[in-house]
């Protein structure tokens, strides 16, 4: 089975250098995160906030922490002053929020436009409109203390490998176009989110800069 270190080092080595593993370090406890830390993990990931305040007072404090979950206005205080990225912003509302809480903080706060991508109607995020209208806002041009670093989707949880690539190859577009639209001088505006342990070898392939990886390094969720 190998160690944490051992999966890490494996996944790290069958993805180019510039993509990133975001640990899914949800449910996971403390010592096990510590594990992937000492292993020469950095980016960890959790979607309840109460959960990533409480490890982030105990773990490293140069981890870089990650929001992948559905993330209610409610709860952005509990991160706000530390989270690196939020990975699954899908309404101005929460944007407002998140703008809200980082200037309290005296922070500028990256964020990721969640899209929705896949099949299944169960899956958050937003239509290509929606996330122009939100872009295109006046509400959206006040907000100083956010920034958009990117996309994030969520591909149909399937065998069909070829619904999965285009799933993903539609992503891509989306953050082309919103490139090109919006952020053409910006070069913070670069990363795209996609891509599991189930599906990480197509969402490399197809332009991922970041892969959210859980089992594939703890083993399956308890």
């Amino acid at each position: 089975m190998g160690t944490i270190g051992d999966k890490i080092a494996s996944i790290k080595g069958q993805i180019p250098e510039q993509v990133r593993v975001v640990a899914v370090s949800k449910t996971k406890p403390i010592e096990v995160i510590q594990e992937a830390y000492d292993a020469g993990q950095r980016i960890f990931s959790e979607n309840k906030a109460m959960d990533l305040r409480d490890k982030h007072a105990v773990l490293p404090d140069n981890i870089h922490w990650h929001y992948i979950g559905h993330l209610q206005t409610n709860k952005v205080k509990y991160i706000a002053p530390f989270v690196k990225l939020i990975h699954a912003v899908d309404s101005i509302k929460l944007l407002k929020e998140i703008n809200k809480q980082a200037l309290k903080n005296d922070r500028i706060i990256s964020c990721l436009l969640q899209f929705h991508i896949a099949s299944e109607e169960t899956k958050f995020g937003l239509s290509p409109d929606e996330g122009y209208d939100i872009l295109k806002s006046p509400e959206f041009k006040e907000l100083k203390n956010i920034k958009i670093a990117g996309v994030m989707g969520m591909a149909t949880n399937t065998f069909d490998t070829e619904l999965i690539r285009a799933e993903f190859k539609f992503l891509l577009q989306i953050f082309q176009n919103l490139r090109f639209e919006f952020f053409i001088d910006d070069i913070f505006y670069r990363e795209v989110s996609m891509g599991m342990s189930n599906d990480y070898q197509i969402a490399v392939q197809e332009g991922s800069t970041l892969i959210r990886i859980g089992s594939s390094i703890f083993g399956a969720r308890q």
